[in-house]
């Protein structure tokens, strides 16, 4: 069994759910659909828009005082109002961005970008137009001025509120979800599940070939081929640590409605990987037991696995697996196989099974199924410091699919595909724990 601190993101990992659990904030303790007040990051985004409409007036009443008397000028460009000379209608676009999403973010509080679009598209359409058919570059500055400086603040308010407000709601939704379900399970499980309940490998030595067998005596890999299988998953499993390191370089990729999120992380040596975090309300040994130690019953209860057939035991830490995975995003990706071996260590602080790519002479390639390739991956059961009764599942994907298919079609699908595999994780541990289930479900009273 390995040592706590030779996993280096669990203090970030935990850091962070803790950090979601102590929700100091008023607005998180409050369930989405019950706050009457806005965040912090959508009131910023409501007073940049009001800056928005104020800035672009001020820009026109004082272009209004250096052409000559203000009244005449106003008179000029508003009662006697031409398209090619006038700036009235870029003070009036102004106003049309501002009600558009003062309407639409503050009054409605809506959480999706299709307003800023239509203001954006509007605004960007319209000046272009105006810039081409106008007069204004001939007149002073401000024929310059306030044509580029409302299609840079509309484009400004785009950004704002599709990487900053929305992401950062939903980072609040998601950190209210953990704190609710972590609360609720505190009450539901009074103990924890006992280790002495769930096969675990044992204690391995670290960088060595000796391991112990079940009588707690040390032995060492019968031949090279063997060797070779645990070589490859210590290897992978220095790379998924590595990329457990690096969760503040995460980047989210999209969320779900029940809480859970796929975020990305660019490396160089392995590309684009995809990394599943998910909160379970159930104790770690549950995960742990569906996820890694029957990896052959995974096709059981997963519409993402077709089947999982383990080739070879190679020690208590080690085996070698042919996987055959479902097709993906509605038929982008058809079906495709694996040999896979998999390292799986118990540690004080989590349950991990790194897992790569190898070839078998059980399994060679055929051509009826494209062989994929698994780069470092695996799963990961993170149990909670503060609440034994639930955890947080981490499932890190990185795969070529090979064949000729569109990468972008590809990173678009996998993330619903992580999403559908952690839901029927769910709905297998409350099939196999009816208890959970009733606990949080009690029965209805007449």
């Amino acid at each position: 069994m390995q040592d706590g601190g030779s996993l280096p993101a669990i203090a970030s990992l935990n850091s962070s759910y803790s950090t979601s659990l102590t929700l100091p904030s008023p607005y998180l303790l409050l369930p989405p659909v019950a706050r009457k007040a806005v965040s912090d990051v959508r009131r910023t985004f409501c007073l940049f828009v009001t800056f928005d409409l104020l800035f672009i007036t001020l820009l026109w009443i004082i272009e209004l005082n250096v052409t000559g008397p203000i009244l005449d000028n106003l008179a000029d460009q508003v009662i006697r109002y031409k398209f090619k000379s006038s700036f009235f209608d870029i003070v009036l676009l102004a106003l049309f961005r501002f009600l558009c999403l003062q309407i639409g973010y503050a009054a409605f509080r809506l959480k999706h970008w299709w307003v800023v679009a239509i203001s954006t598209l509007v605004t960007s359409v319209f000046l272009v137009v105006k810039v081409i058919v106008s007069e204004l570059l001939s007149k002073n500055a401000f024929g310059y001025v306030l044509p580029i400086t409302s299609f840079v603040v509309a484009w400004l308010e785009t950004w704002f509120l599709d990487f900053k407000v929305l992401t950062q709601e939903a980072e609040n939704d998601r950190a209210y979800l953990a704190a609710s379900n972590a609360d609720r399970a505190s009450m539901l499980y009074s103990h924890p599940v006992s280790d002495g309940q769930f096969y675990s490998p044992p204690e391995s030595i670290a960088d060595s070939d000796e391991y112990l067998d079940e009588e707690g005596r040390r032995y060492s890999a019968a031949t090279f081929q063997e060797k070779e299988y645990i070589k490859q998953g210590q290897e992978a499993m220095t790379v998924l640590d590595e990329i457990l390191s690096q969760e503040e370089n995460w980047k989210l990729e999209k969320s779900s409605d029940t809480g859970d999120a796929v975020y990305t992380l660019e490396m160089l040596n392995y590309g684009k990987i995809f990394i599943l975090k998910a909160f379970m309300q159930c104790p770690p040994e549950f995960v742990y037991q569906e996820t890694i130690m029957q990896p052959e019953k995974i096709a059981e209860w997963t519409k993402t696995v077709i089947s999982c057939q383990v080739l070879q035991r190679v020690d208590d830490n080690t085996l070698v697996t042919h996987d055959i995975a479902a097709s993906v995003g509605g038929g982008i990706v058809s079906s495709r196989d694996y040999v896979n071996v998999r390292r799986i260590e118990r540690r004080q602080d989590c349950y991990i099974s790194a897992g790569i790519s190898t070839n078998h002479d059980a399994r060679p390639p055929s051509d009826r199924c494209v062989r994929g390739e698994n780069r470092p991956g695996g799963f990961v059961v993170l149990k909670s410091s503060s609440n034994p009764s639930v955890c947080t599942f981490i499932w890190v994907l990185n795969t070529d699919f090979k064949g000729h298919l569109p990468r972008y079609l590809i990173h678009q699908a996998l993330p619903s595909g992580m999403f559908e595999f952690v839901s029927q994780l769910r709905q297998r541990i409350a099939d196999r724990n009816p208890s959970l289930y009733q606990l949080r479900c009690p029965p209805h009273q007449p």
